[in-house]
């Protein structure tokens, strides 16, 4: 799923190669702002040319192909033997992973971009997606029947972050919710003043993200209380964080990714590039991979933020890279999704 887990820390198991070599590329017919699920030997992503593309990991061949009216930047979901993606048709589709079988729909009444995350409840499986129509919904993910909906008062543009039975999000409307999972109601609200675009990342009983008056935030989420606020240069934050035991690392539209101190929000090091980072980095073992509006994919060490490896692709990254045996998978502008990872002898 996006950012790896229901917290959405945006950390990876594993390592990843010094300089990874370029393994395969698929091209759709759009620009691919979808960030990759791997699951087995599958990978799920979406296209703005209104594909959802099931690849084969090892080849990039496509196994299935699944159309709907609009593009499809939301980040899929693979659960269950299901896929749950949002699109901007306004709908949340739930398919077959093995065969791309549309199994429901749910209507909402306005754009899907971020990703659904979920939740087991009582032994069931419910899901929740936020959509462009100000409201966050909770879903029977075996059926798409709405189990509650909570109305906030604008666009919800990011993933709801899941731990300690709560739902927890920013709002464009400059708020940062927390949601009881078990009947939607209102646990907290902290109007931050700020339209909150990207997903909150959740840790230690912190919601940790940036928003459009040009802050990063740490929130303890019990005491309804900032931590920290990190501000650098007066540019907008738009990628989720990836969260570590003591750093916390995020895009920004500065051009740079910013690692700080978690305890804190104290700067330990910046990465600069030659674009807006919107791309959401994931941590994979000493390494930090991104992509930037600049046209490069891009690892640098999380000890120091020095450059390890890039690869130029010439095209604007918004998509999030999705990291797993050793291989990244991110998508770009230019239409494609690529695989980099260590090349077979």
């Amino acid at each position: 799923m996006y950012r790896g887990q229901p917290d959405l820390i945006g950390l990876a198991s594993g390592d990843l190669p010094a300089k990874p070599a370029l393994l395969w590329s698929f091209k759709t017919q759009g620009p691919v702002k979808s960030s990759a699920a791997i699951v087995g030997n599958r990978v799920y992503v979406g296209s703005n040319d209104r594909n959802l593309y099931v690849l084969d990991f090892a080849t990039g061949k496509m196994i299935w192909t699944f159309t709907n009216s609009e593009a499809i930047e939301s980040s899929p979901l693979v659960l269950g033997g299901k896929v749950f993606v949002g699109a901007n048709d306004a709908h949340l589709y739930a398919l077959d992973a093995a065969t791309g079988k549309q199994l429901w729909k749910f209507a909402t009444d306005d754009k899907i971009i971020g990703a659904p995350n979920w939740f087991v409840a009582d032994g069931k499986t419910n899901l929740l997606v936020g959509s462009y129509d100000f409201n966050l919904y909770c879903l029977d993910a075996a059926t798409g029947k709405s189990n509650w909906v909570y109305e906030t008062g604008n666009y919800i543009n990011g993933t709801p972050a899941v731990a300690d039975g709560l739902a927890t999000f920013g709002g464009c409307d400059g708020v940062l919710y927390s949601i009881a999972l078990t009947n939607g109601s209102l646990t907290l609200s902290n109007d931050i003043g700020a339209p909150i675009a990207a997903s909150v990342a959740l840790a230690g009983g912190c919601a940790h993200f940036g928003h459009y008056e040009n802050q990063f935030l740490s929130v303890d989420l019990k005491a309804n209380t900032n931590r920290w606020a990190y501000r650098d240069r007066q540019f907008p934050y738009f990628s989720s964080p990836a969260i570590t035991a003591d750093r916390v690392i995020f895009g920004g539209r500065d051009k740079k990714l910013h690692c700080v101190n978690r305890a804190d929000g104290k700067p330990v090091w910046s990465f600069a590039t030659r674009g807006k980072v919107d791309s959401s980095p994931v941590v994979c073992g000493d390494k930090v991979a991104f992509g930037s509006d600049d046209g490069r994919v891009y690892l640098v060490s999380l000890a120091d933020g020095k450059e390890l490896w890039s690869y130029e692709i010439g095209q604007p990254i918004e998509s999030s890279p999705a990291v797993a045996d050793g291989k990244i998978i991110i998508g770009s502008d230019d239409g494609s999704v690529y695989c980099f990872g260590v090349k077979a002898n």
